[in-house]
């Protein structure tokens, strides 16, 4: 029962980017259902199946431009970005500090982004969690994550942050953080809503809950959880040494929550976890993305990777070894941020598409959980 109502709770997700979102990119304001999670079953499969067909329609070579966001420097966008996301060759941009100088270029930037995607709304994401994560200064969440929940305006303020996103550009936020530290000195503790599992799962299920009803879709991450690492995998490997049970009765609870709140994405992290695979990290596991988070938690949304020239992943892998695991594992997009990578990674997906049909039917089914996501992104 359970899962089913995980399933149920991420097809409403589904739902609600498909059809909440809807005019966004004109500059209007959406036209929202009184609940975004009162989409049933039969309508999110009806939506899902519109998908399938539209990605059966495109060439290989777009069909894996869906599995791939990419980075660019500067306060405009490149010509080569421009082509990308014309040719449907990438799925969206993540934007830093070093992409905006302002409001106003920021808007221009995002609205030129906005008009190479053509037809195809791409995905526009930032890390907007609150206090020092913050790519917008000028947006809210201004607190912390820890502050927001002790001042009870979780919900506030990701509605608050949802709503100066939408105006500046934006429609995917890399945030709430559903991590839980519970180590001493967790690399991740000054990011986290709360140290209890279960006021952490309130918060996020409150955040979820205003980011969507603002209008931009939030990423619950890092799965399954970072709050037993002291080492922030951005900068090195990270062990976490806890229980298959802690795991899946402390650690899971956040985003156990925020698929009942129907969160449209998921970043897998890049931790290893000796309890669930001695062998590979979360990204590119199997057991992980899945075992737990697709078959136990029972999630149907997009699966997008932390950034894959994060220290973790290069201790193990190099980025075209790295974004064949991670699909191979059921993550749906590859989150490259470094130079050059974003090419090296779509090439590797696109050859190793053209060579094997059971790669090409991973490929299309990630690019159906895309192309559904980007289809209420306007």
């Amino acid at each position: 029962m359970r899962r089913r109502r995980a399933r149920l709770a991420a097809g409403a997700g589904a739902a609600f980017v498909l059809g909440a979102v809807i005019g966004a990119g004109a500059g209007g304001a959406p036209e929202r259902p009184s609940d975004p999670r009162a989409a049933t079953e039969q309508t999110a499969e009806r939506e899902r199946r519109e998908a399938a067909a539209a990605v059966d329609r495109l060439p290989l070579e777009q069909q894996v431009g869906r599995l791939v966001v990419l980075r660019f420097a500067g306060t405009r966008v490149p010509g080569y970005v421009r082509r990308v996301l014309r040719q449907g060759r990438a799925a969206g941009a993540i934007l830093f500090r070093d992409n905006t100088t302002g409001p106003g270029q920021f808007r221009a930037l995002t609205a030129r982004l906005r008009r190479a995607g053509g037809d195809t709304t791409p995905l526009i994401c930032i890390d907007q969690e609150g206090g020092d994560i913050r790519i917008l200064p000028w947006a809210a969440p201004e607190r912390s994550a820890a502050l927001q929940a002790a001042a009870g305006r979780v919900r506030a303020d990701s509605l608050a942050a949802a709503r100066d996103l939408r105006a500046a550009g934006v429609n995917v936020t890399l945030a709430p953080v559903a991590d839980v530290p519970s180590v001493v000195g967790a690399a991740l503790a000054g990011r986290a809503f709360s140290p209890d599992f279960e006021a952490a799962a309130a918060a996020i299920e409150q955040s979820v809950d205003g980011w969507l009803a603002g209008g931009v879709a939030p990423t619950a991450k890092h799965f399954p959880g970072l709050g037993g690492a002291t080492v922030n995998t951005d900068f090195g490997p990270a062990d976490i040494e806890r229980t298959g049970t802690e795991l899946r009765e402390q650690d899971l609870v956040p985003f156990r929550a925020a698929i009942d709140a129907g969160v449209p994405l998921i970043m897998a992290g890049h931790a290893r976890y000796p309890a669930i695979d001695a062998d590979r990290i979360a990204s590119q596991s199997v057991a992980v993305v899945g075992g737990l988070l697709r078959d136990e938690l029972g999630y149907d949304g997009v699966v997008i990777t932390d950034s894959t020239e994060a220290a973790a992943v290069q201790a193990v892998s190099d980025v075209e070894t790295a974004a064949l695991r991670n699909l191979a594992a059921g993550v749906d997009i590859v989150l490259t941020t470094g130079r050059g990578s974003y090419i090296r990674v779509y090439r590797a997906l696109l050859a190793e598409a053209r060579r094997s049909p059971a790669f090409r039917e991973r490929v299309r089914e990630s690019a159906t959980r895309v192309l559904a996501l980007q289809a209420g992104l306007r």
